[in-house]
């Protein structure tokens, strides 16, 4: 096992592929490379999480369609496309269509690792969202649907008797659930499960 960050650079250019491999394993990253965009689909579902480096103008199907079938796919890894120099558009395609960020070729090396840097921040990032939005999916489950109402109460800054009276329930039933969904959540403080609520949603309906 490794723990050096995995990029796969898809370039019909063999001599792009030969300097930039050199180039990115000297800076610390391992590199798989691809002649187009078709043969890293072929093996794209299985190959392992990394950062794709795309170029846009390749044979059989260009960078724009690759991206667009990694999309389809729900195939997440964060994509660099590499675009000719002065080609707006098509770098603005590739942001819309999910690209993380855009490189001119002839690239620089700093600017280059700067890209891959911040795509792979992106990727730790995301990575620690989804383990709390998926955590906080867990618990709110637990929770009965009165539970869940008083907890959305909760959200919106309702004090106890406001939820009481939107529920005509007692505020002393009010608190009762709201002690229950604190122990539910496995929270000890409001703040706490807030924050629980808006990792799973709640309160963005």
């Amino acid at each position: 096992m490794t723990d050096r960050p995995l990029i796969h650079l898809v370039d019909d250019d063999e001599a792009i592929r030969h300097s930039a491999s050199f180039m990115l394993r000297a800076a610390g990253y391992r590199v798989q490379t691809y002649p187009d965009g078709v043969a890293f689909l072929e093996v794209a579902a299985e190959a392992e999480p990394g950062c794709i480096l795309l170029d846009v103008q390749m044979p059989r199907m260009d960078g724009l369609g690759v991206l667009a079938e990694l999309n389809s796919r729900g195939i997440a890894m964060p994509v660099i496309v590499l675009t000719g120099h002065g080609d707006v558009s098509v770098a603005v395609q590739a942001m819309k269509g999910g690209a993380v960020d855009f490189v001119e070729k002839p690239y620089e090396k700093a600017l280059l690792l700067d890209s891959l840097n911040a795509a792979f921040g992106s990727v730790e990032e995301r990575s620690t969202r989804e383990a709390l939005e998926k955590d906080a999916h867990r618990r709110l489950a637990s929770l009965t649907d009165r539970e869940r109402d008083v907890l959305k109460g909760l959200v919106e800054g309702l004090t106890n008797k406001a939820i009481a009276e939107r529920y005509a329930i007692s505020p002393r039933t009010v608190e009762i659930h709201r002690a229950h969904v604190m122990q539910k959540l496995e929270v000890d403080s409001l703040s706490a499960a807030l924050r629980l609520a808006f990792a799973s949603g709640l309160g963005f309906d």
